[in-house]
């Protein structure tokens, strides 16, 4: 059904949306994916991540027009970069909130 799956590709995208939009799971291959045994649970702890701030930044011309031809997520791209500096100068590490109980 995989092979099948594969070769049903359609649109701009090569995606088959008929196969991704059927309510069966055969054909999906769970190989790579690793089982979640009860020692899993036990070790894994819930979190909620934080949402971004919305802020006015002002960047020199060229740098904003150089992450725009990249194309879209240049935002992302932006925000990537300063994580990364963040984390290269040695900031602590971005704490994650507890989901409630």
């Amino acid at each position: 059904m995989k092979e099948k799956a594969l070769k049903q590709k359609s649109g701009k995208t090569g995606t088959n949306w008929e196969f991704l939009l059927s309510p069966s799971d055969e054909g999906i291959d769970y190989s790579d994916i690793p089982k979640l045994d009860d020692e899993f649970w036990k070790k894994a702890k819930p979190w909620v991540p934080r949402g971004k701030d919305s802020i006015t930044l002002r960047l020199d011309h060229e740098v904003l027009v150089w992450f725009k031809k990249l194309g879209k997520g240049y935002q992302t791209r932006i925000n990537a970069v300063l994580r990364s500096y963040v984390e290269h100068a040695g900031a602590p590490a971005k704490k994650r909130a507890a989901r409630p109980s």
